[in-house]
């Protein structure tokens, strides 16, 4: 198989655009340097392109590796003909080479090998020659042997049928039929075992659906219910069709000895052998489908969620909320440092309202607080009434934010929390990474498991390392999309840069704590173990302010300074005319990019995202991005009513819909088919996570906490 054709044509982009990324990454480069600072090679792909480039080229050299391990041992067996060779070379699949390699694989002992041991393989192909003109009790009579333990014409056809069993399921070519009829015409369906318990899948109890038309999230719910032993799954084939289409193959003359015979055994062996494996490998099939459709959505989500514009210049009150263990509190200003902790009780069974408000007004008087972050976990109903009730008993101007918990317990709890805040309990630490996620949410979202913020469906059922892997790449573009402050920037943000590692990250950090600020990115290079290498696929993505070199400030890669410095000279600018908050209108300046680039010895694209970082130096994706909603007022359940229309913020996706946060602590459900007017495939294709949208409100359920909303018709 020709790699990089196949790549080109799956990309739909240039056969040389694919060769350029497969030797920069085979070199050793990262996604994010290639996406953003090799664009003239690659003719500009984008880090979406090139990790799928990548994930599919990996996939890709296995399948080439398994079929020179296929082909060698098949050879090894002296079997390997010249029509199986370029049947297995030009298989584009690892299930198209296992079909091929199935007859040839070594086997475990089962009914057809104990039969050839029996010495009924000569009886057997008798049979399947159809050639006989005697009945087959008379042709089995000479295969009896009392030293091979066939002892009567019965069991020496029942060997015989077996061996032929074996060897149509064996055959590659029907198997692949049986598989594609299956998935365009079977269904799946299930049952519950208990009808009378009740369960969160009792839509499933009596499901019924087209294989060709399962949705992800379906097939994923049916497989939690399945391995919690509540729903019995099966794949209903059109084994008619089936047992037909075999018959037709297997059986190619009309005798009367072998027809019946060999009619007996292609249903037995579609049902013992066939059906079995056919089912297990759309089940497969399903579940790889459904979990990478899922882990797109989660990555998707998980980028809105890291590039949520950061609230900077305020004091924040990070609040944990809980009933009997109290509400703890952390008082962050607007560098991320922890001022101050305390724990109230102004929520059940204490319920010391009045004194907690005491506590919170002097916290708010003291540290000139602006911004409460409040925690949407347990008791975070009743921790906001208290913060309103708050509000209109004091004359600053105080506004509060329901941020999501999702993995501040898991964060609290680790190494790296009890290394950053040594003399703090857990609740403090959640408390401090609360108000934390709302200043910068990057910086603080990175410090936790991607898997445990929590904006993804079923992502425990999932293959794990894929999922890791997955998020990983979508923290790692985040994170080089917007940049870090390489003198304030943590070992866990550092982590994520392109070309640093955990030791890196760690060497930088002892770095600068010894040594003191870094003044300029070459410094770089005086960290133990960061060289030229690393220092390349990290530089441009690390930021100084305040340095020595104002195009540190920036992300123009220091293999272009000297092109950014002759550029600005020829248009009688400065390196320190950059610090003064960019050079508005440069590019206007610049009426021959292509004739301009060539002089600097530069691309094209290179010119335009360096001219772009000089008009706006450090300029920060996550500002075109909506802002959070600030609120100073509350809503209870009980005060929606249908037709009500509301700004709410969009908390997580799902292939079903989006749930939406509309300030009653309840987050309303958004169904796909209440998104627009036209006809979208999915929810992503009208919302992303951390979109203010305006809704109204079509049913409130107060028992069951459900909300059912709309942006229709609004």
């Amino acid at each position: 198989m020709d790699i990089l054709q196949k790549l080109t044509e799956e990309l739909q982009v240039k056969k040389w655009q694919v060769e350029a990324a497969v030797n920069l990454i085979d070199e050793g480069n990262t996604i994010p340097f290639i996406s953003r600072y090799r664009k003239e090679v690659t003719g500009a792909l984008n880090d979406e392109q090139l990790r799928k480039l990548d994930e599919r080229l990996t996939y890709l050299r296995n399948l080439e590796d398994k079929k020179a391990q296929v082909l060698s041992s098949i050879e090894e067996q002296g079997k390997l003909t010249k029509e199986l060779r370029a049947q297995i070379e030009s298989a584009e699949t690892q299930v198209a080479v296992d079909d091929l390699y199935r007859p040839y694989r070594p086997k475990r002992r089962t009914r057809a090998t104990m039969a050839k041991e029996k010495g009924l393989e000569g009886l057997a192909n008798m049979i399947l020659l159809q050639m006989t003109k005697h009945p087959l009790e008379e042709e089995a009579e000479s295969y009896l042997s009392e030293e091979k333990g066939v002892a009567t014409v019965e069991e020496a056809l029942a060997g015989a049928r077996d061996i032929i069993a074996e060897s149509i399921s064996d055959e590659a070519e029907y198997r692949t039929y049986i598989r594609n009829l299956t998935l365009k015409e079977g269904m799946i369906t299930s049952e519950a075992k208990d009808e009378t318990k009740e369960s969160v899948y009792e839509t499933y109890y009596h499901f019924s659906q087209p294989l060709n038309k399962m949705a992800g999230h379906r097939t994923l719910a049916l497989n939690r219910g399945e391995a919690e032993k509540i729903l019995n799954v099966k794949i209903e084939a059109p084994q008619e069709k089936i047992l037909r289409y075999l018959e037709r193959q297997v059986i190619t003359r009309d005798n009367p000895h072998t027809s019946p015979v060999l009619k007996e055994t292609v249903a037995d062996s579609y049902a013992r052998l066939i059906a079995p494996a056919i089912e297990r490998e759309i089940r497969n099939f399903l579940t790889e489908q459904a979990e990478e459709g899922a882990i797109q959505v989660f990555g998707k989500n998980l980028e809105q969620l890291l590039l949520q514009p950061p609230i900077a210049g305020q004091t924040v009150l990070g609040w944990d909320p809980a009933f009997r263990t109290g509400c703890k509190l952390a008082v962050v200003d607007p560098t991320g440092k922890v001022l101050d902790t305390v724990v109230i009780y102004p929520t059940a069974p204490q319920n010391k309202v009045k004194e907690a408000k005491a506590i919170l007004k002097k916290l708010i008087e003291k540290y000139n607080i602006t911004l409460i972050s409040l925690g949407n976990g347990t008791a975070s109903r009743e921790s906001e009434q208290v913060i309103v009730e708050l509000f209109k008993e004091i004359s600053q101007k105080v506004q509060y934010v329901i941020v999501s918990e999702a993995g501040a317990s898991v964060y609290s709890a680790s190494k790296l929390a009890t290394e950053e805040f040594p003399n703090f309990d857990v609740g403090q630490r959640s408390a401090a990474s609360i108000a934390r996620r709302l200043q910068d949410p990057l910086a603080e979202l990175v410090k936790i498991d991607p898997k445990a913020i929590g904006v993804g469906q079923y992502q425990h059922d999932m293959n794990q390392k894929r999922l890791s892997e997955a998020l990983g790449g979508v923290v790692e573009d985040s994170v080089n999309k917007v940049g870090v402050d390489l003198n304030t920037a943590s070992a866990p943000l550092l982590e994520y840069i392109s070309g640093i590692t955990k030791t890196l990250a760690r060497n930088i950090v002892a770095y600068r704590e010894a040594n003191g600020r870094f003044a300029d990115r070459r410094q770089l290079l005086k960290v133990p173990k960061l060289g030229p290498k690393a220092y390349e696929q990290c530089a441009g993505f690390l930021r100084i302010t305040g340095g020595t070199n104002p195009l540190d400030t920036t992300s123009v890669h220091p293999e272009s300074y000297e092109a950014a410095t002759k550029l600005l000279v020829s248009l009688g600018y400065s390196l320190e005319d950059i610090a003064g908050g960019g050079l508005k209108g440069i590019s206007g300046k610049i009426s021959r990019p292509k004739q301009t680039a060539e002089e600097l010895g530069i691309g094209e694209l290179t010119l335009r995202d360096i001219v772009a970082e000089l008009e706006k130096p450090a300029r920060d994706p996550r500002d075109e991005m909506p802002r959070p909603v600030l609120r100073s007022d509350v809503l209870d359940m009980k005060d929606l009513t249908p037709g009500m229309t509301l700004k709410g913020t969009v908390r997580n996706i799902m292939d079903f819909g989006a749930f939406v946060d509309i300030g009653v602590h309840q987050d309303g459900l958004v169904h796909i088919s209440q998104m627009s007017d036209r006809y979208i495939r999915h929810p992503l294709e009208v919302v992303k996570v951390g979109d203010i949208v305006e809704v109204k409100v079509i049913s409130v359920d107060v028992g069951k906490k459900r909300i059912a909303l709309t942006m229709k018709n609004i």
